[in-house]
């Protein structure tokens, strides 16, 4: 018999998203029994409505009083029947096998703690489009498999993951001091208990990425911002992906202040500088379809780098040598 399943959702107004998202879930191939928690964070656009419209029992609306996503996820996970649950983004919605492949692989190996596949990103204007390529790009955001695909095989992380219940308790569920990287620390947390996260890319989910470049940099900011926290938690970095952004932005700022004083440093700074253009242009142009569009994608890729490497160092400041708490304006929303 097939395990039940939970699908997770904490949401904050998405009238526009969430009935693709819920339709998307209850097609699913999967032969056993699922259930869709909408754990919403008291929304005042119609997502309620929305909801509570669906005459399907499988669908639940769950009040979040807290509003904020670690406390949506420990609520659905506590209400859950599933012995499996899945967390999905508000903007997010699957393909048809996407709950039976993750069962599968959960139930392939016992040593296995968490499955996930890979993100595609979809985007509704122009700049969603420029912003969507650069995210697939390895050179914008690493080895980062479930942005960039890859082989199958075992993770640090996965987007959209496929967890045990059973483990969520034993290593504490979702800290909700973490407004944001939460389902990272989670990832982290998981693996510190001896479970393995595998990466399968054939189980795929779709994501609507950002739509403007302004809205990328609070994003990405936030992530380097509340990275440096979750280190702080647990004590360690947690992957070493996380510090190239940081060394970009160290480098570019240490290099301009020696130059004020050794004005031959100037020549260093600048090679490296040209050496960073011509990779972004060669990475642009590799994921475009024109010269013109490689070069705005191009220009993405620096976003992407100077706001994670730039969060990441004012967390270092706040969180490291002030021993200060996450400000209030980084707990913002960066979908608004």
């Amino acid at each position: 018999m097939k395990p039940t399943v939970s699908i997770i959702i904490p949401c904050r107004n998405e009238a526009n998203y969430i009935a693709k998202n819920i339709d998307a879930i209850l097609t699913q191939d999967y032969a056993g029994d699922f259930e869709v928690l909408i754990v919403d964070g008291m929304s005042d656009d119609g997502t309620r409505g929305i909801v509570s419209g669906y005459s399907d029992e499988r669908v639940r609306l769950i009040d979040n009083e807290a509003r904020f996503t670690p406390h949506a996820l420990n609520l659905g996970v506590d209400n859950s029947k599933g012995e499996i649950f899945i967390i999905l983004g508000g903007h997010a919605f699957l393909n048809v096998d996407f709950v039976s492949k993750n069962v599968a692989v959960l139930l392939n190996d016992s040593t296995i703690g968490c499955a996930g596949g890979q993100i595609m990103n979809i985007y509704e204007n122009k700049a969603g489009e420029l912003i969507s390529k650069a995210m697939s790009s390895a050179f914008g955001v690493g080895n980062a498999t479930f942005r960039v695909g890859g082989e199958a095989g075992f993770v640090d992380t996965v987007a959209f993951g496929a967890y045990w219940k059973k483990i969520h308790y034993e290593i504490g569920g979702f800290d909700e001091d973490l407004v944001r990287n939460q389902d990272d620390e989670y990832n982290y947390k998981v693996t510190k208990a001896g479970y393995k996260i595998f990466f399968d890319p054939s189980i795929v989910s779709n994501y609507y990425v950002r739509g403007s470049v302004s809205k990328l940099y609070k994003q990405y900011y936030q992530y380097g911002y509340w990275k440096v926290y979750v280190n702080k938690k647990h004590k360690t970095i947690t992957t070493i992906r996380q510090m190239v952004p940081l060394f970009f932005v160290l480098g570019l700022m240490g290099g301009i202040l020696i130059s004020l004083f050794l004005p031959l440093f100037w020549w260093i700074v600048l090679a490296g500088v040209g050496l960073y253009t011509v990779l972004a242009l060669a990475s642009g142009l590799k994921a475009s379809k024109s010269l013109f569009e490689g070069f705005k994608i191009a220009c993405i890729f620096p976003v992407l780098h100077f706001s994670y490497g730039f969060g990441y160092l004012v967390g270092i400041i706040q969180f490291l040598l002030l021993n200060k708490k996450p400000s209030s304006r980084s707990k913002d929303s960066t979908r608004g």
